[in-house]
């Protein structure tokens, strides 16, 4: 039985994707992307994205939008699946998405991304959805004049507590540690707004609500061990990612926090395997800096290609 061999298969459709397809289309490779779950990334949750070089603003799914379309225009064939198994033992490489489709590649590039984290504490499944979520450009505007809550410290805790100062007034961040982790310019987005509140030392231990929608929280204080109930309207969950690396365990080397180990900047444990984005990168996490990660990519990928050819 004949099975058909792609040159490139890209699995993700963010960014690096999508960026990856670009040029791996115009090179001919006749790309084909995954696009997984969650197609366009983290972009598709984003409000105004004002750091994307010559574009001053543009709407996160627009963007991505806008980059898929660039992809489709040059013949990148787009499959909306979810790779669940793979088996890189082997060349060609066989990939099983969610729909039990066995595609097979010659090469891959995995541009995965990463997902955000969730506390795993009482109510948070109960009440997700309901009140509880990690995109606040998503459902920031449900909670107008509102009482909601932010809990991380980081970039993103930063990001969206100030994003839902547009709805609300009522804006409380807790933060696990004594001081903010964001970066010093995003601090200052928050603590110099008098309606923004910070609650330091301070972790949330349970999600309470009537059944339909979350309305109290309750927080412990991590330097006494006192708790004490306070009642939300919302509460947005910003305490970092992980990587979507689920499928490739034993098969791809991968570092203790999950993220792909690449060497050249995209190459895998296995040659003809290679990695963009956020799947790889815990420290810039930029969609710009996936988009040049994907670009890396492809460029490898098609260099891997002509040495197949070469030698056949």
């Amino acid at each position: 039985m004949s099975k058909e061999i792609h040159p490139l298969i890209i699995i993700g459709s963010g960014p690096a994707g999508l960026t990856a397809a670009i040029y791996a289309a115009r090179a001919d490779l006749h790309p084909i992307v995954i696009e997984g779950s969650d197609p366009g990334g983290q972009l598709m949750g984003t409000s105004m994205v004002e750091n994307w070089p010559g574009i001053k603003s543009i709407m996160g799914p627009k963007l991505m939008m806008d980059m898929k379309d660039h992809a489709k225009s040059f013949g990148t064939e787009f499959i909306s699946e979810s790779i669940v198994s793979v088996d890189f033992k082997n060349k060609p490489f066989m990939l099983t998405t969610d729909r039990d489709t066995v595609l097979h590649a010659e090469s891959i590039i995995i541009a995965t991304g990463s997902s955000p984290n969730r506390l795993e504490v009482p109510g948070e499944s109960d009440y997700w959805g309901k009140g509880v979520t990690t995109c606040a450009v998503c459902d920031g505007a449900f909670y107008k004049d509102k009482k909601v809550v932010v809990i991380g410290g980081g970039d993103t805790a930063m990001e969206d507590a100030s994003f839902l100062k547009k709805f609300t007034n009522d804006v409380t961040v807790i933060q696990i540690l004594d001081h903010l982790s964001a970066s010093q310019a995003m601090q200052r987005r928050v603590l110099d707004d008098p309606d923004i509140n910070v609650i330091y030392n301070t972790t949330v231990t349970q999600f309470k609500g009537d059944g339909k929608h979350v309305t109290k929280i309750i927080l412990k204080n991590q330097k006494t061990g006192e708790t004490e109930t306070m009642d939300v309207d919302g509460a947005f969950i910003a305490i970092g990612m992980h990587p979507n690396t689920d499928p490739f365990k034993g098969h791809l080397e991968l570092d203790k926090w999950g993220y792909m180990q690449v060497t050249d900047n995209t190459k895998t444990s296995i040659e003809g395997i290679f990695a963009a984005g956020d799947v790889k990168d815990f420290r810039y996490r930029q969609a710009v800096t996936s988009a040049g990660s994907g670009c890396m990519a492809a460029l490898d990928a098609e260099r891997y290609l002509a040495t197949l050819q070469h030698k056949s």
